[in-house]
């Protein structure tokens, strides 16, 4: 088929043009600007357009679809184009959706934890040999891409991602795949840009609720008092299981399950990771994984890029990196290495990137956040928040909500750099919490610096 990605540089995207093109398609794409590393990997498999921008004549009769991202907006010269000439244009979950029709479809959403405990999954069931198809929003140590798709797998795992859809279709995207059996980890106020309220937002996880397929079935989180009350209004056909966090001890900073097995080991950090196993293993036992064969496959879960990962080690310092940016997730990544790391001085350093982040009305949610943390820094950069329409925020509003002793705030990654290495401790931990990238920033490079002094 001849298949045309519009905005091919996303995350999930430019991983579903390479899927699709593996399978025999003709596919192209195009795109504004395309960052990494779906650069390198567009590049590798010769689909990086071949210059920037939209070009109305990439889009012909000769299409048999058009898959537009929702960087795309309604005015793009291609899409255009493409509802003019009346080809059919899917979101990609919609494609997703028409994909795996047939299939036993899971999906794991909520506010936080769902990329971990979708990981956890896809781990446990590759090393039981169980076949699957799948979708996952980040890069998972041992799995070469975020997308899978073929023929022959009975089931898929989708990551429920509650953003919206299209420019065509602002709705969010795990409105789209009708599931059979859904997790949700909880439910925490987030994409203010989409939905003002948290009302709002709420609501769309009990739409999501009511699109079970033949009434299906949803584990949740007890522990989280607002993701109770959405699954106590969804259909009574609805078989609502609960779970709570797996028991577990901490032997030398590292966390271990508690099983009628003995101890199981791991390579995940903190109470709310507990939770994710909790919830993983619920999943994995639905689909005919043992709990022996669970627990035996996670104690090599490598774990998630961007999630509680390991930049760089040196004598006495670590430094990890985290895509934690909403409260919620600040606090459970802080906690969850403030528990491993009790001996040590623990530093963080938290940019400001998304759009509630920088704003104004969301900032008193990160009261607190900060406070296990021995010190902290705060980087952001004005123009992202020019970028997004938002009022100018000062660093004395960003000290006055963090509500943090001691907060450095910097605009600048140079006085951000300078911090950073003339950090005193001689032991510490550091740990990096972003959904940006630090105004580009080789963070890479930074973590070994401090590392190493």
């Amino acid at each position: 088929m001849n298949i045309h990605f519009i905005a091919i540089g996303g995350a999930v995207m430019h991983n579903l043009a390479i899927a699709l093109q593996q399978k025999g398609n003709n596919v192209t794409g195009s795109d504004e600007e395309i960052f990494e590393p779906s650069h390198s990997a567009l590049e590798a498999c010769n689909l990086l357009p071949d210059k920037a921008g939209w070009e109305p004549g990439r889009i012909h009769s000769g299409l048999d679809f058009v898959i537009v991202g929702m960087q795309a907006r309604k005015t793009n010269p291609e899409l255009k184009k493409a509802l003019r000439l009346g080809l059919k244009i899917y979101s990609f979950p919609e494609y997703l959706y028409e994909h795996s029709r047939n299939k036993k479809r899971i999906v794991i959403g909520g506010s936080h934890g769902k990329t971990t405990i979708t990981a956890i999954v896809m781990h446990v069931l590759r090393d039981q040999k169980i076949d699957f198809d799948y979708m996952v929003g980040s890069k998972i140590k041992g799995f070469g891409s975020t997308v899978k798709l073929s023929n022959a797998a009975p089931l898929i795992i989708l990551e429920g991602d509650e953003y919206l859809s299209s420019p065509l279709e602002p709705v969010p995207k795990f409105h789209h795949y009708h599931p059979h059996m859904m997790l949700l980890s909880g439910v925490a106020w987030d994409h203010m840009n989409v939905f003002r309220t948290f009302e709002t937002y709420k609501k769309q996880f009990q739409k999501f609720l009511r699109i079970a397929t033949g009434g299906g079935k949803v584990f949740y989180f007890e522990g989280d008092p607002v993701l109770g009350e959405v699954v106590d209004k969804s259909h009574w056909s609805l078989m609502k299981i609960p779970y709570n966090e797996h028991p577990h001890r901490v032997e030398s900073g590292r966390f271990v399950l508690e099983t009628r097995y003995g101890g199981v080991p791991l390579n995940l950090l903190g109470r709310h990771n507990m939770q994710n196993v909790q919830g993983a293993l619920l999943i994995c036992r639905d689909l005919g994984v043992e709990d022996f064969q669970f627990y035996d496959s996670i104690q090599d879960f490598a774990g998630v890029e961007r999630r509680q990962q390991l930049l760089a080690r040196g004598p006495s310092r670590a430094v990890y990196l985290d895509f934690a940016s909403a409260p919620t997730t600040v606090r459970a990544t802080i906690n969850a290495f403030r528990e491993s790391y009790r001996e040590h001085k623990l530093v963080t350093c938290l940019e400001l990137h998304t759009y509630s982040s920088l704003n104004k009305e969301y900032l008193s949610q990160y009261r607190g956040a900060l406070e296990e943390a021995d010190r902290a820094l705060i980087y952001f950069n004005p123009e992202e928040v020019k970028r997004k329409k938002l009022p100018a925020i000062s660093t004395d509003e960003i000290e006055n909500h963090f509500h943090k002793q001691g907060l450095i705030v910097c605009q600048d990654t140079r006085k951000l750099i300078n911090h950073l290495k003339a950090l005193d401790e001689k032991s510490f931990v550091l740990l990096i919490m972003t959904s940006g990238n630090f105004s580009g920033l080789d963070l890479h490079l930074l973590a070994r610096e401090v590392a190493e002094s």
